[in-house]
Order: structure tokens, then sequence, then C-alpha cells
């Protein structure tokens, strides 16, 4: 592990947008040892998480929750917000790698557009979510939080479906955790995930990660709403959905959800 001290740019020191996706593409990213560390080192575990997108584990109580609605799915309306969550102290988390560096950086990286966030309310508030870094056909995900049950799968459950439809290859989830494993991820040596990452960063996905939300939820209620995204191919997704869903109107895109992962279960 490489450790430095990151450049500083105004008030808040920030890794360089080209540093981050070039060390993404070659299968390292940044951590730190804790919140107020001002220092990064750069990570490439010898063996990799992935989730591949055709093995995600809905189970029967995550697919019924999926169709119940319960939770209110948005991709990048809130993404600071996401982060800090994921950042904040938990009872079996004391202390966070995500320093302020890391989450300035992933902001500003966000704001030009390689970062996407999922975020899960209730009732408006935010109780769930993940963030992670697009390249190409790849999807890093770098942390998730819940604050309500199975708040963290409907998200995940949310990010493996828009990356299905988006033509996504690769979900990269770093370390293997018990809860991970649970939905589906798996180990790999750190060979075979390089030679997967080059296949997957040879060309760009059918869509981006707003607009197959967009897409999505055109086709699950007649309406896209609810995706940051300015660009002129969201806003093609948003039409494209909402006529492609006119006849679809009474299927949840939750639903939509579960019926694709038991479809292929």
């Amino acid at each position: 592990m490489l450790k430095l001290l990151a450049m500083a740019r105004s008030d808040v020191s920030i890794i360089a947008p080209e540093m981050l996706l070039l060390a993404y593409r070659s299968g390292v990213f940044p951590m730190a040892d804790s919140r107020e560390d001002t220092e990064i080192f750069w990570v490439e575990p010898r063996k990799r998480a992935i989730l591949p997108l055709d093995g995600f584990h809905c189970s029967r109580s995550l697919a019924k929750v999926l169709k119940s609605g319960r939770f209110t799915v948005t991709v990048d309306t809130d993404f600071a917000a996401v982060v800090e969550a994921c950042a904040a102290p938990r009872p079996d988390h004391p202390e966070t790698w995500i320093n302020h560096t890391i989450a300035a950086s992933y902001r500003n990286l966000h704001a030009l557009g390689h970062a996407h966030s999922v975020e899960c309310r209730i009732d408006g508030k935010l109780v769930g979510g993940l963030y992670g870094v697009a390249i190409e056909r790849v999807f890093c995900g770098e942390s998730m939080f819940s604050t309500t049950r199975d708040a963290s799968k409907v998200a995940l459950a949310w990010l493996v479906a828009l990356m299905r439809r988006a033509g996504y290859r690769l979900l990269d989830c770093q370390f293997m955790t018990d809860h991970l494993a649970s939905l589906g991820a798996v180990e790999i040596a750190r060979a075979d995930y390089l030679a997967r990452l080059a296949q997957a960063c040879a060309e760009p996905p059918r869509l981006t990660l707003p607009e197959a939300y967009c897409e999505l939820v055109g086709d699950g209620a007649g309406v896209a709403v609810g995706a940051a995204s300015g660009s002129a191919g969201a806003a093609d997704a948003r039409g494209r959905g909402a006529a492609e869903g006119a006849d679809n109107a009474s299927s949840s895109p939750g639903k939509l959800i579960a019926q694709s992962f038991t479809q292929t279960s």
C-alpha cells in the first residue's frame, strides 16, 4: 500500500479526479485510517469481492419489500448526504475510512458525472443508500448504509437492476462481508478481477445509471421522476420511459425489479 499526503485545493484537500479514475481503472482505490486523518493510502486487495449481476440473491422477504413500495428509491438526488451517512460512526464501526479528503474527492467526482448514489427514503427521510464510481461498464461500490431494516438491501437491488438495464458488466464490492455474501457476492483473485475490469472498461454502457433509472421508472409507472441529471440522454430516456411505460402503469418499478430477479434466479 502506497501512503501519500493528498494535494490541497482551496480549504479542503482533494484527490485529483484524473488520479482517482486512473486508480479505479488500475484496480486500486483510496482509504484512510480515520475520519480526521489527513493522509490516504491506496489499496489493491489480493482477493476482490464482486457481485455477479446475474447472481444477485433476492430472497422472498426482500422481493416482498421491493414489491411493497415501502421505500422511495432515487438516484443522485443527495449524493453528499449518502457519503456523510456512510462516514458516520456506527455501533459496530465506531471509526470510518472515509476522511474529509475522500469525501470531498467523491463529491467532486459526482459533480463531474463519474460518481453516483442510490437513496432510499421513508416519508421523505433518508434511511439508506450507497455510492460508488462508474467507469465504462464497471461500478465500483464504495460504501452503503442503513438506519432502517432492509434499506441497504433495497438500494443494492436497485443498483444491480439499473446496471443490468444500462448494460454494465462488473460490480466491484472491494472486500467481502457476510452481508454481501448473503446477497450473492463472491470473492475472486486479483488477476481475475483485473482481467474482468479490463474487459468491462473496453466500451461504454448503453445508458448511464441516471438514464437507466429514468427508463426503469418510466417503464414501471408511466412517469419518470426522481433522477437528478440534466443530460440530453437522460431527457431522452425520460421520454422513452414514459412512452414505453404507458402500458405498464399498473406495475411499480419495485415489482418489475423483484420479478426480474425471480426470472433469473
